[in-house]
């Protein structure tokens, strides 16, 4: 293939899970060049928001990494598999020292 040395090049297999109503996607990467954390992650998603690396699953199969993420999930809602956002109106809060 016609690569760069540094890309990484996947195969992607999409699940959604439904939970408590609401829906994300869990998409399996599978591996075909480049440099993972094994030949399979499943990656929590919003399509443009990816979960916390916390929240992924690996494995040497796309059901081993499928059920890595799903029991690093379990239990947990779903805002709180993604990064925190604080927009620019939101002040920090204050530790009450002035």
């Amino acid at each position: 293939m016609e690569l760069n040395d540094l890309d990484i090049l996947t195969r992607v297999t999409r699940y959604n899970l439904i939970r408590n109503g609401r829906m994300i996607y869990i998409d399996v990467h599978k591996k075909i060049q480049g440099n993972l954390a094994d030949d399979y992650i499943a990656v929590p998603n919003l399509v443009n928001i990816i979960a916390e690396s916390a929240h992924q699953g690996t494995g040497g199969t796309e059901a081993d990494a499928l059920a890595d993420c799903l029991k690093k999930i379990k239990g947990l809602n779903l805002e709180d598999l993604f990064p925190k956002v604080v927009s620019k109106n939101e002040a920090p809060e204050s530790d009450g020292k002035s």
